[in-house]
């Protein structure tokens, strides 16, 4: 008899077991259902910048103030390539758009924290910038230049990349600027003195205090015509550099890529962002701004 109550006892501990086991297998699958879709109802419920604006009524945009892609004419107001641009985006939005001007050294950063909802600002797309930010589809390209001092380049007799490549010779570039990229490639003997703003950036070479700029086109142009005694453009016919330019975006933002990139092709696709690139970039005419 003792012994059938301890084989009973046996079986009764094993089906407990066996009971305790299926109860855990047979409620994984559920809470993992369950923690699954709590994960997508939360990427559902996450708002993309595209309802964010349309919200708000309004579109609110990161730009730095470089000629020609944004700047302000000799009424303060903001121009540019880049002003026309996110402009016509929010017009076709049905909304608002409101500029904020930013340093260039900080406009990613005061994207991520929210302080605008997109760059449109003439922003190069390069793999360290998308490790932070999204990028679109490029919606234009710039060219990288230089033009350099006549009077410390032997009376402008320098027209080489290897003039250029010396220890003793500075080459100021823009702060954060993929100029500055361009200049430490070609130029990786040189010496970089960079600035936050291209006011500074070209007055240095005028004043002789650095050899050339690196810049975007079409700014050295403008420079030469502004300063056609004082500089001069080293490598006739050529640029240092071709870089497509997009939108940039907060990660983590679907729906509000698509968007963008979508208005981007329309754009190119009738024409519009071309003819605005020819005037902005292949005519000097919008110097009547700044007269």
């Amino acid at each position: 008899m003792r012994k059938i109550n301890a084989f009973l006892k046996v079986l009764l501990v094993l089906a407990l077991t066996a009971g305790l086991a299926g109860i855990l297998v047979s409620c994984a699958p559920k809470e993992q259902a369950e923690e699954g879709e709590e994960k997508e109802q939360a990427a559902v419920e996450k708002e993309s910048v595209v309802d964010t604006i349309l919200k708000r009524g309004s579109m609110k945009v990161g730009v730095g103030i470089f000629t020609p892609w944004s700047f302000k004419d000799k009424d303060g107001n903001l121009v540019g390539f880049e002003v026309d641009v996110a402009t016509k985006v929010a017009k076709d939005m049905g909304v608002e758009v409101e500029f904020v001007p930013t340093e260039w050294s900080g406009i990613i950063p005061a994207l991520l924290t929210g302080k605008f909802d997109v760059i449109i600002g003439g922003m190069t797309i390069t793999p360290q910038r998308a490790l932070q930010v999204n990028f679109t589809r490029p919606y234009d390209y710039a060219n990288q230049d230089m033009v350099a001092n006549r009077k410390i380049t032997d009376n402008g007799s320098w027209k080489s990349i290897e003039d250029f490549n010396k220890p003793d010779v500075i080459i100021a570039v823009r702060m954060g600027s993929t100029a500055k990229e361009t200049a430490a490639i070609v130029f990786p003997k040189a010496t970089l003195r960079e600035f936050d703003d291209e006011g500074q950036v070209i007055q240095e070479v005028l004043n002789g205090k650095a050899h050339a700029v690196v810049s975007s086109a079409p700014k050295p142009f403008h420079w030469l015509s502004q300063y056609p005694d004082t500089l001069y453009r080293p490598f006739e016919g050529e640029s240092l550099r071709k870089e497509p330019i997009g939108f940039a975006l907060r990660k983590d933002d679907f729906n509000g890529l698509t968007f963008f990139n979508s208005w981007i092709q329309i754009n190119w696709d009738t024409g519009w962002l071309q003819s605005k690139h020819d005037y902005w970039f292949e005519t000097m005419e919008w110097q009547k701004f700044l007269e």
